[in-house]
């Protein structure tokens, strides 16, 4: 693929034959065809919503911009039909480098132990994953996808929202009973709807350069502080498909970016790094830090989700990781509230779970941040002696912050049934599922995310033990580990759950926890059920 180049056909639709006061109506309206938008489209449309998705574009983004995708994404983008095509072209990875100078301060591996379906992480150009997430939107005829369809007004009601789009044919007019506005970190939506960002804006700035070259440098993540071939300063390089490597370059707060942008400013400081100038540039950009978010995801029927509602760092891989947990934690309630099988007041849940999501990653990427550019030489000094315990201890290593690499967040949240029973371990209520293998009575190996898969769309309870099954709420399927009917533990479920005989695990729609027992009972399924579809 060349970057840029996948371009789409803008095309008349017959909604725009409609006048105004005869508008065409739809359950759910996605603004924003970007990874978040189309996979949150893809999730309804797999639950059986129809949705419409507007782009005010007609191509695939250019540069590769998002490139680390993490297991918990992966695992998501398996639910939706694509995880298999992002992996097989991403670079994986799980294994970084953390050096000072020269020398070689760490080495940490995100995902030490076997036993999972996915990598800690691949590294994939976005335009390959947008490219592969469109692929998918067009084998569902329940997405209609508009490409050249931009959002210029928008009036929100009781009972949904009224957008006029402008196209090359001119203005037309639709009404969606949901808008999800998944239109990026300059939303012309939040500006719409009155919201703003409140946060924080570093003055340093970086330089993305991305080479395509011959290398032999292993699949690994390495961070430089003080890099001798760009002293006082920090650097990033990671391998992407097609012999692409992407480059980080910290540059001074007040350097001119029109200057520096330009392929023969950037060459030498390239050629430096590696040594050499044989290669090709695919992309340059350059970027400040941001760590922002808007005080409220919803306003009315108006939901937020991915860097239209928050933005982080690039550093630790926060933000189309973050947004992408925000499309598989929205769509299974927005399906259930479409429904009628939940209130409404259900959709308040996502705006409390993602948006503390949202604090945790600021808060992670602005440590980051005043690490990696210290603001103050107070923070200056503070980070030469971290550095240079670093070199000598293990508390040292610790404390010096590279970027700390996204991680599945974890919720505090009242859709969650807190324990009642004594546990040593296992995924607590409001975590993500861990995966691990399993086998079937045929022995054919799998993953336990697999078989969550295959439970389908709703609710799940994962059972272990050989003795009677539990009598489980209508709609809820089951995993069953153990007995002659059930999926064998290939040695790690048992242990990554904590599991002794009849412990029983409730997982929501997006693989979290929403409850678990020693001894279930169908009395208390039900009222974990309840709670986690917001009748507590």
């Amino acid at each position: 693929m060349t970057q840029g180049k996948t371009q789409f056909g803008y095309q008349r639709h017959t909604d725009q034959d409609r006048v105004a006061a005869n508008a065409a109506e739809y359950p759910v309206v996605v603004v924003g065809a970007g990874p978040v938008g189309l996979s949150l489209a893809i999730d309804l449309a797999q639950r059986g919503q129809p949705v419409v998705l507007l782009d005010d574009a007609d191509r695939i983004g250019e540069g590769s911009r998002a490139i680390c995708f993490s297991k918990r994404s992966l695992e998501f983008w398996d639910r939706l039909g694509v995880g298999d095509r992002m992996v097989e072209k991403g670079v994986v990875w799980s294994v970084g480098k953390i050096f000072h100078g020269a020398s070689q301060l760490y080495q940490f591996n995100l995902l030490p132990e076997d036993g999972h379906k996915r990598p800690a992480f691949i590294n994939l150009q976005q335009f390959y994953a947008e490219a592969y997430l469109v692929d998918r939107v067009r084998e569902l005829p329940a997405i209609d996808l508009r490409w050249r369809n931009k959002v210029v007004a928008l009036e929100s009601r009781n009972d949904g929202v009224a957008l006029t789009i402008e196209t090359p044919e001119g203005a037309y007019r639709i009404r969606a009973s949901f808008v999800i506005a998944c239109d990026g970190a300059r939303s012309s939506l939040r500006k719409m709807v009155g919201a703003e960002f409140s946060g924080q804006v570093f003055e340093d700035q970086f330089l993305i350069a991305d080479v395509k070259m011959t290398a032999a440098f292993p699949t690994e993540r390495w961070f430089w502080f003080d890099p001798p071939f760009h002293a006082g300063r920090s650097a990033l390089l990671h391998k992407q498909p097609d012999d692409v490597w992407r480059i980080d370059l910290q540059l001074h707060p007040d350097a001119d970016p029109a200057h520096e942008r330009k392929p023969e400013n950037v060459r030498p400081r390239i050629a430096r790094m590696l040594g050499h100038d044989k290669f090709e540039f695919e992309w340059i950009s350059l970027y400040k830090f941001q760590c922002r978010r808007m005080d409220k995801f919803i306003h009315g029927r108006v939901i937020f989700a991915g860097d239209a509602a928050h933005q982080v760092s690039p550093f630790g891989a926060r933000g189309a990781n973050s947004g992408l947990e925000d499309a598989e934690n929205l769509s299974w309630k927005l399906d259930r509230v479409l429904r009628g099988t939940s209130l409404e007041s259900l959709l308040e849940s996502y705006h409390i779970e993602r948006s503390a999501a949202a604090d945790e990653n600021i808060r992670e990427s602005t440590r980051s941040t005043d690490f990696m550019a210290p603001s103050s030489r107070q923070e200056a000094r503070l980070r030469q002696a971290v550095l240079a315990l670093a070199n000598e201890t293990e508390f040292g290593k610790r404390m010096v912050n590279g970027g700390r690499l996204s991680v599945p967040s974890v919720y505090d949240t009242p859709l969650s049934t807190p324990d009642g029973d004594a546990w040593r371990g296992g995924p607590r209520p409001g975590a993500s599922m861990p995966d691990a293998p399993i086998a079937g009575r045929n022995g054919n190996p799998q993953f336990l995310t697999e078989a969550f898969i295959g439970a389908g769309t709703g609710f799940t309870l994962l059972e272990f033990g050989s003795g009677a099954a539990v009598d489980v709420p209508d709609g809820v399927s089951t995993i069953r580990i153990g007995g002659d009917d059930g999926f064998a533990d290939a040695g790690l479920v048992a242990k990554r759950y904590d599991a002794e005989p009849a412990t029983a695990y409730l997982l929501r729609p997006d693989g979290y926890v929403a409850a678990r027992f020693r001894h279930p009972t169908r009395p208390l399924l039900e009222a974990a059920l309840a709670r986690a579809t917001g009748f507590n």
